[in-house]
């Protein structure tokens, strides 16, 4: 196994002829949409389920964050086998859809159960099995659209995901106070008919990246022995792009899962709303992310993906800096969607980046469980982090504490673009 393995740089893909694949596209982001529409109903509704039982929301939340922590410990892991599936020639979908068959029997068990013991059973063993193949799923990406359109792509399927959020308030209004039981169905059901879709589509088919002629470099990457080892390439990298690159993942995960958990309690304190009026704040941010994100896309694949995410997170700083110049409900709308712009522009590029700094499409799987780490590492301590300022600076000055932090994540990008620069310099 080599020491090191020299990352491919973002400013060097191979270029292709193809144009990008619509209905290709159409069946990824339908595949990445059928998994997510099953997260957003665990997310929306379990909690309800678990306040049959429990009392205390802090418990509550432990509970909830439990399948991040899965997700740390599971998905490096079961894409570091997928890759190896795939680079034998297996493929990554008896993975996908066995663990999409396995995770829908606990998940429709859920409103069945009659004691606490028996529905934490159902929620870990869902969250387990529901986690090993969730990466895998959105690195078909990178098996079916060449490294020129990935961005792009990856435009698509974001904006597919968002909609998952409609798909499971729909569910929640029209089904959960008829039927409970329905509505715990109807996800998985949905997941495994559009899963079972995508793949009679893409399953056979060749994809694009290997059908690519294998280089020296990515023959010896190929030889990676576990996820360890693929670590270790990526802190060896002389030029610490990669690593600068998931910092960057953290730090920006965890500045926006900070603004998304404290929005409501500011809006209440600062702004004088009551609980719903600031639940509703974020509303406005979500449909211009939905808006912008194929264009953000389209325009990132021109740029470069880092000097993309650099643009992003100076819009997050200006957004945030917005709202705390007026600390007003127009103002606190504003920034938010000033900020969803920016991390729109994060959220498709971030994973395409790290693919694209791969040592070797055979580990482009277990970079994706990476990125799972990163984002879901950050997401779990921003909110924490954000809110020890709160108790110090009161809410007041929320997101201005949080421009704070993000000017530190836009040192960090900018630190990776001229990492990146100066690899691709011959």
């Amino acid at each position: 196994m080599p020491d090191t393995a020299p990352p491919r740089s973002l400013e060097t893909r191979p270029p292709t002829a193809r144009r990008m694949s619509a209905t290709t596209v159409l069946w990824v982001t339908l595949a990445v949409f059928a998994q997510e529409s099953v997260w957003n109903f665990y997310d929306a509704q379990v909690p309800a389920e678990l306040r049959h039982y429990l009392t205390s929301a802090g418990l509550i939340g432990l509970i909830m964050g439990m399948d991040n922590v899965l997700g740390v410990l599971i998905q490096p892991w079961m894409g570091f086998l997928s890759d190896r599936r795939a680079r034998e020639g297996k493929g990554r979908w008896a993975i996908i859809l066995s663990g999409a068959a396995l995770a829908s029997l606990p998940f429709a068990l859920i409103p069945w159960t009659r004691d606490l013991p028996t529905l934490l059973l159902c929620v870990v063993v869902f969250a387990a099995t529901a986690n090993a193949f969730k990466g895998v799923t959105e690195t078909l990406v990178s098996d079916y659209v060449s490294p020129t359109h990935r961005g792009k792509a990856q435009g698509f399927v974001k904006a597919g995901v968002s909609l998952t959020i409609v798909v499971s308030s729909l569910i929640s209004l029209l089904v959960v106070d008829r039927s409970i039981t329905l509505a715990f169905a109807i996800p998985p059901v949905l997941m495994l008919l559009l899963l079972t879709a995508s793949w009679t589509f893409l399953g056979r088919r060749r994809n694009t990246p290997t059908a690519q002629e294998e280089t020296p470099e990515e023959s010896a990457a190929a030889e990676f022995s576990s996820p360890w080892a693929v670590i270790k390439d990526m802190v060896r990298d002389p030029s610490r792009a990669r690593a600068l690159l998931m910092l960057g993942i953290f730090c920006f995960a965890g500045m926006w899962s900070a603004l998304r958990s404290l929005m409501t309690p500011y809006g209440t304190e600062t702004l004088g709303l009551s609980r719903g009026a600031a639940g509703g704040l974020a509303l406005p941010g979500a449909l211009a992310f939905l808006v912008c994100v194929v264009p953000l896309a389209y325009t990132s694949t021109r740029l470069g993906q880092v000097r993309a995410m650099r643009y992003g997170v100076g819009l997050f700083v200006v957004g945030l800096l917005i709202g705390f110049l007026s600390p007003t409900v127009p103002g606190t709308v504003t920034s938010l969607v000033i900020t969803s712009v920016g991390y729109a522009t994060f959220a498709v590029n971030a994973l395409v980046a790290l693919w694209d700094l791969a040592p070797s499409r055979h580990v482009v799987g277990t970079y994706t469980g990476l990125y799972t780490v990163a984002s879901s590492t950050g997401a779990a301590l921003g909110p924490a982090l954000l809110g020890l300022t709160v108790d110090v600076t009161g809410w007041r000055f929320m997101l201005l504490n949080g421009a704070a932090f993000a000017a530190i994540t836009f040192v960090v990008f900018t630190r990776l673009a001229r990492r990146v620069t100066r690899t691709a310099t011959p």
